[in-house]
């Protein structure tokens, strides 16, 4: 997709799901389960790639944008299961576990909306968001995005749009190579309050004003492969 189709109104599926519970862990943080404020792009890539049957039945252009918001927070305890240094399982540890209550993900899709919208009906496989445990329910419906800036609101933003959003710059995984030895990184703003009525140069907004722009594209087949990444 060009800048040029960017100008235009364009016709989307807006995917709206929702879930009571999930919980996306913060890779970046070891021993503990700090969960991010949003799930990382290259979750809702996964989710997407369930739904089509695996990442050989999605494009590598696929791209979308997406907007989050939980109405609430909380911690619970999770058993985990760790391994020793040799491999073999080592003793059960309780640990507190963050996580986000009544959450709606917003996903907008604004290339071949009819087969997404065949595959969201009846996916191929269960649609988890996060952790496989998290469920989630799912609808769709056909959206016209008209042209140029938008309100933030609950909207995740790809990092360099204008003016600088509200909220926290967060560093977050945008695609994970299938052997999982390589992660591409990108920043994105994200306003947890869901509340700023900033307006940015987003590309495209819906019908109510929200800011709707495309991410960097998700696909495991567009990261360059190199020696596995300190993550």
């Amino acid at each position: 997709m060009t800048e040029a189709d960017i100008r235009m109104p364009v016709e989307a599926l807006e995917v709206t799901v929702t879930a009571p519970i999930v919980s996306f862990r913060n890779p970046l943080y070891a021993g503990v389960q700090v969960s991010l404020p949003c799930p990382p792009p290259s979750t809702v890539g996964g989710m997407l790639a369930a739904a089509a049957g695996g990442w050989d039945e999605v494009s590598l252009e696929t791209r979308f944008a997406m907007a989050f918001h939980a109405r609430g927070t909380g911690t619970d305890l999770e058993t985990y299961h760790p391994l020793d240094a040799t491999g073999g399982k080592a003793e059960l540890t309780p640990r507190e576990r963050e996580f986000l209550a009544d959450v709606t993900l917003t996903v907008w899709l604004p290339l071949d909306v009819e087969l997404w919208e065949r595959r969201l009906r009846r996916p191929v496989w269960p649609l988890r968001l996060g952790r496989s445990q998290d469920l989630v329910r799912v609808t769709t419906r056909r959206v016209t995005l008209r042209p140029g800036a938008g309100r933030q609101g609950s909207a995740v933003l790809p990092e360099g749009i204008t003016p600088t959003p509200a909220g926290t710059l967060l560093r977050l995984p945008t695609s994970v190579s299938l052997n999982r030895h390589h992660t591409r990184w990108d920043g994105y703003h994200f306003d947890a309050s869901g509340r700023s009525d900033m307006v940015v140069e987003s590309g495209w907004a819906d019908q109510a004003g929200q800011a709707v722009a495309l991410l960097p594209p998700v696909h495991p087949g567009g990261i360059r492969l190199g020696p596995p990444q300190e993550d």
